[in-house]
């Protein structure tokens, strides 16, 4: 039996003659939280993409659990348990937080998706909140709702797309410790995409380093921190 949730094989996205991503494989095991970085444009956000289907390979499988989800589409993958957020919130700004959460739910298929709702507003400490309207809230306030809406069924895997962009230190900080947590109340395993370091260094269980669509390092957050490769690559970038 396949011992991770999540494996992406040798995948590959190549337009013409660019090769955005070129032969990346990497795994994520139970309750683990692998976090990605690289210099902008190294190709992160692109496997993320790939990795839920949205956009073709040129070659490569990925696999959810056991099940070679290669030939399947995003929804089709959704509904397996791999979900994700994007760089941007999907939030709907003139609906109150509980009612679109429940909505998410619903069209999930979630048996009571009332009880989803309250579940996941609990867990991200927002059901204080579920009666004011999207657009009223906090930023901080609104990645967190995002959130709540990629948890909606209970995913088993999490893709995060810079879910820290554009937040205070501190609400950074925040978020970080719901996903920490989230990984053992909610047994969800999470691949996370991030600029900011010391959150990707703080939680993450095994760091993998990118640079020109390629994997140039991978491993343990000191280690990772420590290879020479890995600085040169991050030479004059804040990324």
């Amino acid at each position: 039996m396949n011992q991770f949730v999540l494996k992406a094989d040798d995948v590959a996205i190549h337009y013409g003659g660019v090769k955005a991503v070129d032969g990346v494989s990497l795994t994520l095991e139970r309750g683990q939280i692998r976090g990605l970085i690289g210099p902008n444009g190294a190709g992160k956000s692109t496997v993320i993409d790939a990795i839920t289907g949205r956009v073709p390979l040129t070659r490569g499988k990925v696999y959810l659990g056991d099940q070679d989800v290669t030939e399947l589409g995003p929804t089709a993958r959704r509904m397996r348990g791999l979900s994700r957020s994007f760089q941007r919130t999907s939030i709907f700004g003139q609906m109150s937080v509980r009612k679109q959460v429940e909505l998410a739910a619903h069209k999930m298929g979630v048996a009571d998706s009332g009880a989803d709702a309250d579940a996941v507003l609990k867990e991200l400490e927002l059901m204080a909140m579920a009666d004011v309207i999207a657009d009223d809230l906090g930023y901080g306030e609104q990645r967190r709702l995002d959130l709540a809406l990629a948890l909606v069924g209970r995913p088993s895997v999490l893709l995060l797309d810079e879910p820290m962009a554009g937040l205070s230190v501190k609400e950074s900080m925040d978020l970080a410790k719901h996903l920490k947590a989230l990984t053992t109340r909610w047994d969800v395993s999470v691949l996370l995409v991030e600029h900011d370091m010391d959150v990707v260094f703080g939680i993450s269980d095994v760091v993998t380093v990118f640079e020109l669509g390629r994997v140039i390092a991978s491993g343990e957050p000191a280690a990772v921190r420590a290879d020479p490769r890995v600085r040169e690559a991050y030479l004059g970038s804040t990324a």
